[in-house]
Formats: structure tokens, C-alpha cells, sequence
């Protein structure tokens, strides 16, 4: 048996929303992986759009309000029309320090109304929780983010990094229509306990990091590959002795690729599509042709041994070291 992908659109949640299956996570366009430029971005979106691709996914700490800015300027000309536009509030700056979490009823609203100037629109399509607030009762929170749906200024609710037990009392606040959380052959754990949650409310699963932050493509070998200021010359899983393990659980990907003519981030995401129609990942990308790699992997064929192959070699728990650095790990999962 083989998995085919069709590039018919996803339905997220019980929502109305339905997506391409393959999203544009836009994060990298304000500076998350080293330096960014505005007007490749937009090249970016554009390109993306032109594919077909129609979930872009922002939040109002990417830049700190650069990315819904920048985000507002490529929609502009008749564009918004033709996506689902998703981004998230939640976290705070805290100068000196790890970022801080708000999810206070008042905090929802005024958050709301500064990422509608941002983007220039009437109403957000998909609006997350980027990170839970532990001090703050879910079901405020998400009453809160009900109360925008009421108002017409946003259309479906998700939340981003949330734990099953979460995820259940947010739903019976209000449907959520979709939960992000980290997903790709090299995390598996949280987000499999995850699925079993979604799968059983109905609720759909966008998964950011499809690539592993490129360690499944091959694009970094050594530290020394990681650009200045790029945020991964943080990141517990790309410090030496981490690399050098996680890149030989990669090596699974690379000979698969190499047997059937694509590339190993067309593999690492086709396995990823192969999990379940209920599952849209958002690759990111500064770079035009990426998106038309990514896009891709919806023409390679799995059949049901390579899936269970891969699953294999990449069993939950294998990659070393942590999804973020201490302080960060604080604020996910919750």
C-alpha cells in the first residue's frame, strides 16, 4: 500500500476554515533564523500565495509586531481574500529575560485590536493562544477569545503548545478548530500524546517545525554552519554533541531521499502528511525556492513500509536535547 497526497484542502476543526495541505510559517521573515529582508518576504508570501498555499501563520512576537506588519503589506492588492490568516497572542516582552505569558481576559482583546492594525484587516481567521498562561484559568482566557468570535473579529480559535488536559477545557469553553505544537520526525512525544486528544474532539493539528528547524534537510553540518544571529546557535539541539547525534538519526532521511529523487525535507514532510488528513505543516522559509521544494512533497509517494521505516528510525524521545532551552521550556506543553 502507498500514501498518496492529494492537494485537496484541509478542513480545520468543526471551523468553516479549509487550507492547502502544506502552510507558510512566516516567522523566519523577522529575524528568527539571522538576518531577514522585508521585500524578499513579501516575495516570499506572494510566491507561496501564487502556489496555492493559503494558511500563513504570524503572531505578534515575531518581531514583535513585525511579522503582522510586514505580513498586513504583502496582503494588501487583493490578496487577504484568497487566505486563511492565522496568528497568535500571549507572550510578552521581559526585557533581559526569558518572555512572560499574559492571558488575561483584558489582555485578549487589547492584544486582538493591535494585530488587526498590524495586518490591516476586519477580522483574523485563525486566532491562537501562543502560549498558555498558568496563572490565568483557561476558561478566561478562551471565554475571552469567544467573546472576539461573537464581536465578528476573528473567525476560528486555536491554541498553540498545550497539553491535552488543556486542550479539553478550553474545548468545552469554545470549539477550538485547530492546536499548534511542534511536530517532525525529531518530536514526536508530546505531539503524539497530543493527536489523541485533537483526533477525539475533532480538532485539527498544525504542525510548526515540520523540518526539524532544518535539521532534517541537511542544510546545517556542524555549529559553525548556523548563521550569526541566527536563533538556533541557541538551541539545546544544535550544540555539538547534540548535533552529532541528531544528524545520524537524519541519515534515515538522507538515504530515503537519495533512493527516490527528492529531497530530504520533501521526506521529512511527506512522512508528516502521512500521518493524517487533520495535519497541516507550516514549514518556514526566507527563500522562494524552498517554498516550491516544500510544496513537493506532495508529489512523493511513501508506501506504507517507508512510513513505518521512518517511524522507526526516529522513535519518540530519540533526538538529544531539549526542544528549547531551559528557560523556554518553562512555557510550553502547559
Amino acid at each position: 500500500m502507498t500514501r498518496t497526497f492529494t492537494k485537496e484542502p484541509r478542513k480545520l476543526g468543526g471551523s468553516v476554515l479549509e487550507v492547502f495541505p502544506i502552510g507558510l510559517g512566516c516567522m523566519s521573515l523577522s529575524g528568527a533564523y539571522g538576518k531577514s529582508d522585508d521585500a524578499q518576504g513579501i516575495r516570499v508570501i506572494h510566491h507561496a500565495i501564487d502556489r496555492g498555499v493559503t494558511l500563513l501563520d504570524s503572531s505578534d512576537m515575531y518581531g514583535w509586531g513585525h511579522n503582522e506588519t510586514l505580513l498586513g503589506k504583502a496582503l494588501a492588492g487583493g490578496r487577504r481574500a484568497k487566505v486563511v490568516l492565522a496568528t497568535k497572542f500571549g507572550q510578552i516582552q521581559r526585557p533581559g529575560g526569558a518572555n512572560g505569558v499574559d492571558g488575561r481576559p483584558e489582555y485578549v482583546k487589547a492584544a486582538c485590536e493591535a494585530s488587526l492594525k498590524r495586518l490591516g484587516v476586519d477580522v483574523i481567521d485563525l486566532y491562537y493562544q501562543h502560549r498558555v498562561d498558568p496563572t490565568v484559568p483557561i476558561e478566561e482566557t478562551v471565554g475571552a477569545m469567544a467573546e472576539l468570535v461573537k464581536a465578528g473579529k476573528v473567525r476560528a480559535l486555536g491554541l498553540s503548545e498545550a497539553r491535552p488536559e488543556t486542550i479539553r477545557r478550553a474545548h468545552r469553553t469554545f470549539p477550538i478548530a485547530a492546536v499548534q505544537s511542534e511536530y517532525s520526525l525529531l518530536y514526536r512525544k508530546d505531539a503524539e500524546e497530543t493527536l489523541q486528544t485533537t483526533r477525539e474532539l475533532g480538532i485539527s493539528f498544525v504542525a510548526y517545525s515540520p523540518l526539524g528547524r532544518s535539521l532534517l534537510t541537511g542544510a546545517v553540518r556542524q555549529p559553525s554552519d548556523i548563521p550569526e544571529g541566527d536563533g538556533r546557535g541557541r538551541h539545546p539541539r544544535f550544540s555539538a554533541d547534540n548535533l552529532t547525534r541528531n544528524l545520524a538519526l537524519a541519515s534515515a532521511v538522507d538515504a530515503m531521499a537519495k533512493a527516490r529523487g527528492c529531497t530530504a525535507g520533501q521526506i521529512a514532510l511527506a512522512w508528516l502528511l502521512a500521518q493524517g488528513t487533520d495535519i497541516v505543516p507550516i514549514p518556514g522559509t526566507k527563500r522562494v525556492e524552498r517554498v516550491d521544494e516544500n510544496l513537493g512533497a506532495l508529489d512523493v509517494t511513501l508506501s506504507a513500509e517507508d512510513v513505518a521505516r521512518l517511524s522507526s528510525a526516529f522513535p519518540p524521545g530519540a533526538a538529544a536535547g531539549t526542544r528549547y532551552a531551559e528557560a523556554q521550556m518553562k512555557a510550553v506543553y502547559l
